[in-house]
C-alpha cells in the first residue's frame, strides 16, 4: 500500500531527488515496520520524519544508515544505490540522540575517532579535526572531556565529530532529546543554522512535533509504517489530509457531520455538535450527502460574551476549564450539545477587553475559511 498524498506535496519520489527511497520496506518476522516508503530529498534539505514510538521511523533511519538490511525497495545517494552497501562504505554519518561521547577522551580525540578508525594521515586528521570543532565553535574546549561540557556543548561534539568524515547525508536521531527544555529551543535554531551554513543534507527522525516544525524545510508523517502526509510545516499543519494528521500535528477540533449544500462557491456541513451548520467558502471533492469530519484549530475561534452578528459558524457554551499559557489563555468549552472543544486567546486580545472565566456563558465563532474538512 503505498501513501497519501498531503496537500502540495509530491510523494512518488523525484529521479534527480539527492535522496531517495523507492518502495523500501522492512518486515520483522510477521510484523510490517515499514510498509512501501517513498521519498525525494533535495540536496542541502533539512527533512523531519515525524511520528509517535513504534511507527517505524526509527527503522527507516537505521535502513538508511546500513545498520538494518532492507527487506524489498532501493535507497538511493547523490545517484548511487547504496541499498546493500555496508555501513562503513556509505556516504552517510549518523548522530545517536545519546551523542555517544567515549567519557575518557578529550573532545579532540573524540572527533578524531572515526578518522583514525580509517586510517587517515595524522596531519589530516588535526586538520580536519579543528576544521569541524571551529564550524561548531568548540575549538576552545578541545582538550576537555565529555562531563566538563554543557549539553548543549556535548551536542556540538557530537555533530563535529559526525561532520568530519565529511559525509553526504546527516542522520539525526532524535536530535534534542537529551537537552533540557529551557534550552532545547535556542539549541534547535543554531543546529538550523549551523547546516544551513555548512549546507548539509540532514535527515532526521524525532517524536517531538515543535522540534520537526522548529527545524525542517519539510516534514513527513508517519504512522503504522506507512507516510501518510507530506510537506513544509505550514502545509502540514495548516492542510492535514487526514483525521490522524490533523490530530496529531498540534490541537484541532474534530467534528463529526455530513455534507448537505454543494454549492460553486460553498458547502455546508450539519454536525450534531452544532445548532447550525458549517459554512465553507471552498469547495471539496466529496459528494453530496457524504460523511466527513471539520478540523477546527484552537487558534481560529474567538471566544465572547455577546452572540456574533454572523448568520453561520457559531455556537453557545459555557467556560469549563482555564489556563493561562503565557502568550495566550486555553479555554475549554462545553457546547449545549455536550461537546467539549478547545479555544486559544492571544494575550493581545486578553489586554484590550475582560474575557469569561470559568462557568461563565459565552460564544464562540470562527471564519467561513478558518476549517478543514476531512474525508479519511
Amino acid at each position: 500500500m503505498g501513501e497519501a498524498t498531503g496537500h502540495l506535496s509530491d510523494l512518488s519520489g523525484d529521479a534527480q531527488a539527492f535522496v531517495r527511497l523507492q518502495d523500501v520496506t522492512k518486515i520483522f518476522g510477521e510484523t510490517v515496520a515499514v510498509q512501501s516508503v517513498n521519498l525525494a530529498i533535495e540536496r542541502t534539505e533539512i527533512f523531519a520524519l515525524l511520528g509517535s514510538s513504534g511507527c517505524g521511523k526509527s527503522t527507516l533511519l537505521r535502513m538508511l544508515a546500513g545498520f538494518e538490511p532492507v527487506t524489498s525497495g532501493q535507497i538511493f545517494l547523490d545517484g548511487e544505490d547504496i541499498t546493500d552497501l555496508a555501513p562503513y562504505a556509505r556516504p552517510v554519518n549518523m548522530m545517536f540522540q545519546s551523542y555517544a561521547l567515549f567519557p575518557h577522551m578529550s573532545v579532540e580525540a573524540n572527533v578524531a575517532f572515526g578518522l583514525k578508525q580509517e586510517k587517515v594521515p595524522s596531519s589530516e586528521i588535526h586538520e580536519r579535526v579543528y576544521e569541524a570543532l571551529e564550524l561548531v565553535q568548540m575549538s576552545p574546549f578541545a582538550k576537555r572531556r565529555p562531563h566538563q561540557l554543557s549539553g548543549g556543548q556535548q551536542q556540538r561534539v557530537a555533530l563535529a565529530r559526525s561532520l568530519v568524515k565529511r559525509p553526504k547525508l546527516l542522520l539525526l536521531d532524535e536530535p534534542m532529546s537529551a537537552l533540557d527544555k529551557q534550552i532545547r529551543h535556542t539549541t534547535q535554531i543554531e543546529l538550523v543554522r549551523l547546516l544551513e551554513q555548512l549546507g548539509v543534507t540532514c535527515f532526521m527522525v524525532t517524536h517531538d512535533q515543535e522540534e520537526a516544525m522548529t527545524m525542517a524545510n519539510r516534514v513527513a508523517v508517519m504512522t503504522e509504517g506507512q507516510i501518510r502526509q507530506i510537506g513544509t510545516p505550514q502545509e502540514v499543519y495548516a492542510y492535514p489530509n487526514s483525521r490522524f494528521v490533523a490530530g496529531f500535528i498540534g490541537s484541532t477540533n474534530l467534528f463529526e457531520g455530513v455534507i448537505s449544500v454543494d454549492q460553486p462557491g460553498h458547502i455546508k456541513i450539519e454536525s450534531e455538535d452544532l445548532p447550525r451548520a458549517f459554512y465553507v467558502d471552498h469547495g471539496v471533492s466529496e459528494p453530496l450527502g457524504m460523511a466527513v469530519s471539520v478540523s477546527l484549530r484552537p487558534e481560529q475561534i474567538r471566544v465572547a460574551r455577546v452572540a456574533p452578528a454572523q448568520e453561520h459558524n457559531w455556537a453557545h457554551g459555557m467556560v469549563s476549564h482555564l489556563a493561562w499559557m503565557g502568550s495566550y489563555a486555553l479555554y475549554q468549552i462545553r457546547l449545549d450539545s455536550g461537546k467539549t472543544i478547545e479555544a486559544s486567546v492571544p494575550s493581545q486580545v486578553l489586554a484590550t477587553r475582560e474575557l469569561p472565566g470559568i462557568d461563565d456563558e459565552v460564544y464562540v465563532s470562527w471564519g467561513n475559511d478558518s476549517v478543514t474538512v476531512l474525508s479519511s
